[in-house]
């Protein structure tokens, strides 16, 4: 071959590498952009509304029908829109571990957690940002700000007192402390709610997350005079009147007076102060049935979502619902909330909880025969 005909070929070859070159580089970007537009694409409620009657089902994990009356959500649910549901319950560092576990091969939809452990759900990356309709009425403290994670509904950490046994129920701190009763808190260093009563405590005393003193100076007192018990603040233990006071967030505390007695138990929350806390729901980033788990986090922020949450005695997150009758019936005044508020710093709590029982021991128990 000449050596003209070889630069002819060579020019040739050239000039179809660089047209392959130029139909791949092409390609590529297409299958780029569609991807970014699939991934930030966002469905109108209308179309998650759709796509999760098609989907059919919603998985949930920690949200059993007993709970905060979740039972009522679910009906409605497959009332309204055809969805079924089934919850495997289970703690909320467990939901975590069972979401990132099966990333793979998913089951769950949605969990339900303590707000403290949403924001590790978030550092662990299994879940979806979703933001509701509802979205501006939820306080700021009470979601992450790209929508991972938003409460639904909260707890307060309450007094409640078997009036058979004692005859001035407390209603404040210093009226714990100046009772000869005895009172049950739980196993702190372990349980959330008798971690709160700490942390609850210590705001209203003039403490913070980072310092418990106030509190556990307070219980530790009480522990010298023979005050403080091991037993659980549980509803067997009040019936059976092994428990005189108690601990523990509102919800349980008014669903126990209810159950055992309007007439023979009372509820407050403390005058000086309180903390509030709450559960949030968390979207799996791999749930088998996304907008299903959408549209539950969508009608659990709705007027009777809330309400269902209330009749479970949970105290709902958006403010001003108007309620029925029977529903305000079973829940505490809210001039009783006016001094409970959240915990601020949850960097300063999480430090301060990974003490707690050590400092519990040592400061507490240690009194206690």
């Amino acid at each position: 071959m000449s050596r003209v005909k070889k630069a002819i070929v060579a020019l040739l070859i050239l000039i179809l590498m660089l047209m392959l070159g130029a139909c791949a580089s092409k390609g590529t970007n297409e299958t780029i952009n569609n991807d970014d537009v699939s991934e930030t694409k966002e469905l109108t409620l209308d179309e998650i509304t759709e796509s999760a009657k098609q989907e059919g089902r919603v998985v949930s994990i920690g949200m059993p029908d007993t709970w905060a009356n979740w039972k009522d959500t679910w009906e409605d649910l497959n009332d309204i829109y055809g969805i079924s549901h089934s919850d495997t319950d289970m703690s909320s560092a467990e939901e975590i571990a069972k979401m990132e576990a099966e990333k793979d091969k998913p089951t769950a939809d949605i969990g339900d957690v303590g707000i403290a452990f949403a924001p590790v759900a978030v550092q662990k990356g299994v879940t979806e940002p979703f933001k509701t309709s509802y979205w501006d009425e939820i306080p700021d403290w009470a979601k992450d700000d790209e929508g991972h994670w938003m409460l639904g509904y909260t707890g307060t950490i309450s007094f409640m007192a078997n009036t058979k046994l004692v005859e001035n129920p407390p209603e404040s701190w210093n009226d714990l402390k100046e009772g000869g009763y005895s009172i049950s808190i739980g196993d702190v260093g372990r349980a959330a709610q008798a971690n709160n009563t700490i942390v609850a405590c210590a705001l209203a005393l003039g403490g913070d997350e980072s310092n418990i003193e106030p509190a556990i100076a307070f219980f530790e007192e009480l522990a010298k005079e023979g005050r403080i018990t091991t037993l659980d603040p549980s509803i067997a233990n009040f019936e059976s009147g092994e428990v005189e006071v108690g601990i523990m967030w509102d919800f349980n505390a008014l669903n126990y007076r209810d159950k055992l007695g309007k007439d023979d138990y009372y509820v407050c929350i403390p005058s000086e102060g309180s903390v509030i806390s709450g559960y949030a729901t968390i979207i799996n980033k791999y749930a088998p049935h996304p907008n299903a788990a959408k549209l539950t986090r969508e009608y659990i922020l709705s007027d009777q979502g809330q309400i269902n949450l209330a009749r479970g005695y949970a105290r709902p997150i958006r403010p001003n619902i108007e309620m029925p009758e029977d529903v305000l019936q079973i829940m505490l005044p809210n001039k009783q909330y006016k001094n409970a508020k959240p915990i601020s710093d949850f960097d300063a709590w999480n430090k301060t909880t990974e003490t707690l029982a050590e400092l519990w021991q040592s400061r507490v128990l240690i009194h206690m025969n």
